[in-house]
């Protein structure tokens, strides 16, 4: 019985571009090693701008298996896997795998990224143009895509969801019409204030003479007109740490932090009843009010008061102040402290 042997396969000769679509991570070396032709994305990585012939170890560390450092070694491991990192690169690890070409003609270095694809991405600005059409990583790429931009989306509702929360909460603790805080917010403070024995201050209360008059006489417009410039003068009038509000109506408490003495509070509360006096401008009409000021200051307590006993004091002085003339303010005595 004769035997025939098979016949001979064709050769297959690949243009290089096609070489390039299909391998773009491949380095194609000659017999001495040195690299004659590198794919679009490892050239990228490499840095190389193509020309010139330098040697695979001027580009390439072989990490595993391990003494691999010159062409005979390296042929030695066709077919292998080799673990292997670029010098451009030497924090990422590759994979990699050796054929050599027929008749001794060098070997072809196929590279793939393997698990450290998203920070060669990152770091080397990688799209899906830099990888084969077939090559899995191409999935991995499109689900890092689709994580990141589903990051960047969470993180951003998140941002937007606290922003919101935060202006709700702001605008909760905001007067609408000054600016000012609100009762609710000087409540807050307060009650911050008065637990920590080592912060005093001095709490103001400010209440507007002549203000029905303006509402009664020019309407209410006229009125709110009136208490934005007292808001705007305690913006203005005022220390960075102090805290103004407007309690309600024409009423507003004043916190000056840290604490000031009598005379100082005195100079503090003279000067915006200064400011408050002088008449603004509406609808070509003046509007003129002042204000009474009751003043009271933890330093005179031999005891940290309450809420209730500091409020309660403050009115009595606010009230002290009305009854003794308009556009005054009163500091509540020792005597007349619980």
């Amino acid at each position: 019985m004769t035997m025939h042997s098979p016949p001979p396969r064709p050769e297959l000769r690949l243009p290089i571009a096609v070489l390039d679509r299909l391998m773009p991570m491949h380095l194609s070396i000659d017999p001495r090693g040195q690299i004659r032709h590198a794919g679009p994305t490892i050239r990228k990585m490499l840095g190389w701008d193509g020309s010139g012939t330098p040697s695979i170890f001027e580009h390439v560390e072989i990490r595993r298996p391990q003494g691999v450092d010159d062409v005979k070694a390296l042929m030695q491991q066709a077919g292998s896997r080799l673990s292997l990192a670029l010098k451009s690169a030497p924090d990422l690890q590759l994979r990699g795998v050796l054929l050599p070409i027929n008749d001794g003609g060098g070997a072809i270095m196929d590279i793939s990224l393997g698990l450290s694809f998203a920070r060669a991405v990152a770091e080397f600005s990688l799209t899906l143009h830099d990888f084969s059409p077939c090559d899995q990583t191409v999935e991995l790429l499109y689900l890092h895509e689709a994580n990141t931009s589903t990051t960047r989306l969470s993180t951003r509702l998140s941002e937007r969801l606290q922003s919101a929360h935060a202006a709700a909460q702001h605008q909760a603790r905001t007067d609408v019409l000054t600016g000012l805080s609100n009762r609710r917010a000087m409540d807050d403070e307060l009650e911050r204030l008065l637990s920590d024995k080592n912060q005093d201050f001095t709490l103001l209360h400010l209440d507007l003479d002549l203000f029905k008059e303006v509402n009664d006489t020019h309407g209410h417009a006229a009125g709110d007109a009136v208490l934005m410039n007292v808001g705007a003068i305690l913006s203005r009038e005022l220390r960075r740490n102090d805290f103004p509000a407007r309690i309600g109506g024409d009423e507003f408490l004043v916190l000056l932090r840290p604490t000031v003495g009598e005379e100082v509070a005195g100079r503090i509360a003279q000067r915006l009843i200064q400011r408050i006096e002088a008449p603004i401008a509406f609808e070509g009409v003046e509007c003129a009010v002042s204000a009474s000021i009751g003043i009271v200051m933890t330093t005179q307590y031999s005891q940290r008061p309450t809420m209730n006993e500091l409020m309660a004091d403050v009115d009595a002085a606010l009230y002290q102040a009305k009854h003794a003339g308009r556009g005054r303010y009163v500091v509540h005595s020792q005597a007349g402290l619980h």
